[in-house]
């Protein structure tokens, strides 16, 4: 009897040991996250810092992201909106396999994706069959965005409205609403914390594209393409105002999600 109660008590304490140790193994994760940070707001001159973040090179470059971030965000919305409802009311074959192709940009490395672009907008797009080239161009930057950002946009609003109860809508029709007064009046409404998310994460992902954009429209420079030919160039003190300015807009895009509190990973 004993031993039993004994091999009880051991059992006990290696479980008591492991779920003690778990928090621990986590805060090792998260230091290393933090870590890097840290080191980057401390090490440096704030003094030195705003005075980079007034050179002409970082100005154009945020001003090149938010213009381009803007547009891309614009056209995810427009386009990705009634595909996210779609996708969510649907739930056939061609449902699914839509599903896979929305999410093939965010599996593929994005440098894989600017190559892609190439394919389509380059200088011989369709082996020279079309006109289209966006390359060295405002738009290019744009269509790079696009394509590895709205994808954000589409999975957070389908699972916004994957989360609205369908007898709602069909309340709302019963009433004599039609489609789009169902749509503006019941479905956005419950949805449009979801939404808003989707739309500051896919905003945030086209500020910070860097491999899609370098392949497709390696000019006008944006953010992450100037940290690059910054630090090519001239080295990490070069290079650290700009990855300063994203940083911030990385912090702030965590700060707008929480405050809207529909953060998608919940």
């Amino acid at each position: 009897m004993s031993r039993v109660l004994s091999r009880g008590e051991t059992r006990a304490g290696h479980t008591v040991g492991v779920r003690e140790l778990v928090p621990v193994l986590g805060a090792v994760l998260l230091l290393y996250f933090v870590v890097p940070v840290l080191v980057l707001v401390l090490t440096y001159s704030p003094a030195a810092l705003l005075t980079s973040l007034t050179e002409t090179y970082v100005i154009n470059a945020a001003i090149t992201s938010l213009v381009a971030a803007l547009g891309s965000t614009t056209i995810a919305v427009v386009f990705g909106l009634p595909l996210a409802y779609w996708l969510s009311k649907n739930t056939g074959a061609l449902a699914t396999a839509a599903m896979g192709v929305v999410v093939l940009p965010l599996v593929l490395p994005p440098i894989v994706s600017g190559m892609l672009l190439l394919t389509v907008v380059g200088p011989n797009g369709l082996g020279g069959l079309t006109d289209l080239a966006l390359t060295r161009s405002l738009l290019g930057v744009v269509a790079a965005q696009t394509f590895v950002a709205s994808p954000f946009f589409v999975v957070t609003a389908k699972a916004a409205f994957d989360g609205i109860d369908d007898h709602l809508e069909e309340a709302s029709r019963s009433l004599g609403r039609d489609w789009v007064g169902t749509m503006r009046s019941v479905t956005v409404p419950l949805a449009k914390p979801g939404l808003l998310a989707g739309l500051v994460l896919t905003f945030a992902r086209a500020m910070g594209e860097f491999g899609a954009t370098m392949m497709l429209a390696y000019y006008p420079r944006t953010l992450p393409v100037q940290i690059w030919a910054s630090f090519i160039s001239d080295g990490l003190d070069a290079a650290l105002p700009v990855a300063v300015v994203l940083l911030s807009v990385a912090l702030g895009t965590l700060l707008i999600v929480h405050a809207l509190r529909a953060t998608p990973w919940r």
